[in-house]
């Protein structure tokens, strides 16, 4: 429950140029789909007692692993940033700064461990909940709310409502890589059930509320005058403050203008919030890095944290200028390769260690001579890389089918095409 998911529903209006009708089937639809893979790893902590990184060596080897959490970490600090900056505009906080007080914050709970992690990710999303109640409410009352906005038709509509859908993905499914890190405390014997049906609740709801309370928002941010006299473009207040101030901005007009220091209070405590987005980010960026080999393991995992924490700094300040591009372009990239994971994971599984019997034996964890080469999972990894890039409609790059997705700008495909050409590729590249 943070500002992050907030952030993703503001996209679908000014990048995709969508109704909220549009945005909100295509959020509820889409989080559905993109949480179920951690559901479903979630389960594997308890029942193996290995961490994510750790159990992808069984479908990966050894030497597969991959990282993507620094970058992850990035996007959320740029948030906060945003809205550390909106709480008193006159003051000018630097973008720099708010980011630097966002990882410190971060930095502070994660070098302690995970008792202190889960500790403050336990309690921690009660007021922010309440702080967006409270923001819903008053959005509410504004009557700023446009219920008659329309998106694109034909294949404009279909290629705006695919390129969205890769954001919400990347969004949801990003905690895929980490998913049995903290699971992996809970008893042998527990619930596979339980731990999966908690993990949907824990991620789902709370992406589903934001993302739609953000989408929601943003509908009062178009120049038009029917919508309640909020006028021109140079004239509406929302448009205004999210060129100036990105979320933070737009926040700040349903929060600040309307209960003053409360509001401020309020935006201090949803930037605060990006803490606990970023502590399971960093705390498994830590543990990932001592899994790549033994000369890893040796060094302290405070160094690790540390030393991740300096590079989400080092990413988010270039990124703070162009954050909604730079969010757009990095949530459809996570969403590439977490559905790249996804489809040699889940093969690997259902094909190889259920249905074939395999099984898995914890104790081959540490023991490269035991676990798969990697070659299969790696060769396949590849595919879905071409897959990706083939379907991919971005900014800098439009593939051949994404671009045929859509209309002029085309349609993002990317992880449709990156999930659904592995399944029958790993099977023939181990035959």
């Amino acid at each position: 429950m943070t500002v992050s998911g907030f952030a993703i529903g503001v996209l679908a209006q000014p990048v995709f140029n969508l109704d909220f009708v549009a945005t909100a089937l295509t959020i509820v639809f889409i989080n559905l789909v993109g949480t179920l893979p951690v559901c479903f790893f979630s389960t594997f902590g308890p029942r193996f007692g290995l961490r994510q990184m750790i159990v992808s060596r069984f479908f990966f080897g050894y030497y597969g692993v991959k990282l993507t959490c620094i970058c992850w970490s990035s996007v959320n600090v740029v948030v906060g940033a945003q809205l550390l900056a909106a709480i008193k505009p006159e003051a000018q906080l630097p973008g720099w700064a708010g980011i630097l007080i966002i990882s410190l914050g971060t930095l502070l709970i994660t070098v302690f461990g995970y008792r202190l992690v889960h500790a403050y990710e336990r309690w921690s999303w009660m007021p922010v909940f309440v702080i967006f109640l409270i923001t819903a409410g008053v959005f509410g009352r504004s009557g700023d709310f446009n219920a008659v906005l329309s998106s694109p038709s034909g294949s404009s509509g279909a290629g705006s409502i695919l390129s969205f859908s890769a954001s919400v993905f990347g969004f949801a499914t990003g905690w895929t890589s980490m998913a049995a890190d903290y699971t992996v405390y809970q008893p042998e014997k527990t619930s596979k059930h339980r731990v999966f049906w908690w993990t949907f609740g824990g991620l789902f709801l709370p992406l589903v509320f934001t993302q739609l309370l953000g989408a929601a928002i943003m509908t009062a941010a178009v120049p038009t005058t029917a919508m309640g006299g909020l006028g021109h473009e140079n004239t509406n207040v929302y448009i205004v403050a999210y060129s100036s101030s990105g979320i933070g901005g737009i926040l700040a007009v349903v929060l600040v203008t309307h209960l003053g220091p409360l509001g401020q209070f309020c935006l201090a405590m949803l930037a605060l919030s990006i803490i606990a987005n970023n502590c399971p980010n960093i705390y498994s960026v830590a543990l990932s890095i001592q899994v790549l080999a033994k000369s890893t393991q040796r060094v302290p995992r405070f160094v690790w944290t540390f030393l991740a924490t300096c590079a989400c700094v080092a990413i988010s300040v270039p990124g703070y200028s162009r954050f909604e591009r730079w969010l757009e372009n990095f949530m459809l990239l996570t969403g590439y390769w977490l559905a790249i994971y996804e489809g040699v994971a889940l093969t690997e599984h259902f094909f190889f260690r259920v249905w074939r019997g395999y099984g898995y034996d914890v104790h081959d964890h540490d023991d490269p001579d035991r676990l798969p080469p990697g070659m299969a999972a790696v060769s396949a990894f590849v595919v879905g890389v071409v897959g990706a890039v083939l379907g991919m409609a971005q900014s800098w790059w439009t593939g051949p089918v994404g671009r045929q997705a859509g209309g002029e700008a085309g349609g993002d495909v990317g992880f449709e095409m990156a999930f659904g050409m592995i399944p029958s590729l790993v099977p023939l590249f181990i035959v």
